[in-house]
């Protein structure tokens, strides 16, 4: 019996972008394709400049490309208006930065909160989220905490609780241990392994620490625009 091939969660096929410039166009990516499954970790590498942050930003449905496929969940972006992508974004995407953006006035647990209340949870149900993630991250003991009372490895572990606060299929993170020393880094990526097994996310991972990236499934190397 033949093996059930899963679908991607994310599919890029032949994703162009170019920007307009005083001389010209830049053409930033020229005909990037990339599939990512469910409990997939693919690290994305590649000096600055080549295009790592324009490729996570059209993966992520923050930036629309000139031409190509974007499908997400079985969803073609590409289809959709602002708002369909807005909404299709929020409900299937999650998002990790190498600067955690926790607000500083509100705790651990209602960092994690609020961007289930603004997609419309009740707050009772999304605080039982808030409390099932810091455990996941270890942090259940920090959840009163406001970020300036969290060391720099517990706010980024806040902030990847956070990013699965509304149960996306995918996770894209843009170098989430960059700002961390390198145990610090390790422990926090040995965290975020652990939530793409548990959770089967797909994730896309943006590094310079060809160590993590050696850890992952697999790496593509992004260069003048063109993934290898």
């Amino acid at each position: 019996m033949n093996d059930v091939v899963t679908p991607p969660v994310l599919h890029l096929g032949n994703v162009t972008r170019r920007y307009a410039q005083a001389d010209g166009f830049l053409d930033v990516l020229r005909g990037c394709s990339l599939d990512i499954r469910a409990g997939e970790t693919v690290a994305l590498i590649g000096p600055s400049g080549s295009g790592k942050s324009t490729l996570l930003h059209s993966a992520g449905l923050l930036e629309r490309p000139d031409s190509g496929e974007v499908v997400i969940a079985g969803q073609n972006a590409m289809a959709l208006n602002d708002a369909g992508r807005t909404a299709l974004r929020c409900k299937t995407i999650g998002f990790v930065y190498q600067f955690h953006h926790l607000l500083p006035e509100f705790s651990a647990l209602e960092n994690i909160v609020v961007p289930q209340m603004i997609a419309g949870v009740a707050r009772r149900d999304a605080e039982i989220r808030a409390k099932e993630l810091l455990d996941l991250v270890g942090l259940a003991a920090r959840a009163d905490h406001r970020p300036g009372k969290l060391s720099g490895g517990e706010q980024q572990r806040v902030a990847l609780a956070r990013a699965l606060a509304n149960k996306p299929q995918l996770l894209i993170a843009d170098e989430p241990t960059g700002n961390l020393d390198p145990a610090t880094a390790a422990h926090v990526f040995d965290v975020l392994q652990n939530l793409v097994r548990t959770q089967n996310l797909a994730l896309l991972m943006a590094t310079h620490n060809h160590d993590l990236a050696q850890r992952m499934a697999r790496a593509v190397e992004i260069s003048d625009g063109v993934l290898v």
